[in-house]
């Protein structure tokens, strides 16, 4: 056993303080429980691992990334645990806690410019310009996680624990989307079991581009790249919803002062939709969705820089 083994099993929480008795019940997986705090050491692991097993890897060879910073840590988390050099690609756009954690791991990081201070398209694709560039050097494997379909079966397998957990009694389930993996890996689960779950994606008002919106810069790291990712196909979700960062901020805070739990914005993004959608099912529903990542990757920002 390895510390890789840890990955995975977190626990399903049911929010008691913020949802009204009249609504139905919200259920969160608590996936800051990782390793590294994040949901995101899941499909970190999936894409090294399957690249090392096919070849795509070579021994000796290194890793490179894009990242807003939670896939960072996870790679860098990874990378560190087998012994395979990773340089990473990320901006001052996103928390500094984060980059300090993905040097911490021993990654090497390059820092791309953020002319509006938040993510934009722009900006995601100056990342991925910048990646595609360093992964030239020989024996450099590109996990290119917006393209990448190896981490869709760790997001499948969050989807079988939910299952196990709720002993498959599940009528909904609300995730934001970044590169799309977790909301599709996890529906994939939960619609084999039963085809008729509620899927909503969420993603950021300010760049609502599935919804047909504009692109724009937002602060809810982890999501909206600004247009409309690879792995994202139509009909996945049953429907769209747009949360502003002010919205998903705010919601954050509340879930730390009246649930104890301690997130990241994303996470505020969740919930915000799942409340939404809590009180158009009506009690006697179950709706799950995912604490993404600890409030301790974003001290140093606007989240909580002044709380």
């Amino acid at each position: 056993m390895t510390i890789l083994s840890h990955i995975g099993q977190t626990r399903l929480h049911h929010l008691r303080h913020l949802v009204p008795a009249t609504s139905a019940t919200i259920l969160l997986k608590l996936e800051y429980e990782n390793p590294t705090g994040s949901m995101k050491d899941r499909m970190a692991l999936a894409m090294v691992a399957t690249a090392e097993k096919d070849g795509r890897l070579v021994p000796g060879g290194s890793v490179v990334e894009y990242t807003g910073g939670s896939t960072g840590v996870s790679l860098a988390f990874v990378c560190a645990a087998k012994g395979i050099p990773l340089h990473i690609v990320s901006s001052e756009a996103f928390s500094r806690e984060k980059r300090d954690h993905m040097v911490a791991l021993g990654a090497e990081l390059t820092l791309v410019p953020s002319a509006t201070g938040g993510t934009t398209g722009v900006l995601t694709r100056q990342m991925i310009e910048t990646a595609r560039e360093i992964a030239e050097a020989p024996g450099c494997y590109w996990t290119d996680q917006l393209n990448n379909e190896d981490q869709l079966v760790s997001y499948e397998q969050m989807g079988d624990e939910i299952l196990v957990q709720t002993d498959g009694s599940v009528d909904a389930f609300v995730q934001s989307v970044g590169t799309c993996g977790s909301l599709r890996g996890v529906s994939t689960s939960l619609r084999a079991h039963d085809d008729n779950v509620r899927v909503v994606a969420v993603e950021p008002s300010e760049s609502a581009v599935l919804s047909g919106g504009p692109s724009g810069s937002h602060q809810i790291e982890g999501t909206g790249a600004g247009f409309v990712v690879p792995l994202w196909q139509e009909g996945l979700a049953d429907e769209i919803q747009t949360v502003s960062t002010d919205e998903a901020m705010a919601m954050v805070r509340r879930l730390s002062r009246e649930e104890g739990i301690f997130a990241g914005t994303s996470t505020g993004a969740n919930v915000v939709a799942a409340l939404d959608l809590a009180a158009r099912l009506g009690a006697g529903k179950t709706i799950v969705t995912i604490a993404v990542d600890t409030g301790m990757k974003y001290l140093s920002t606007a989240l909580y820089g002044d709380s």
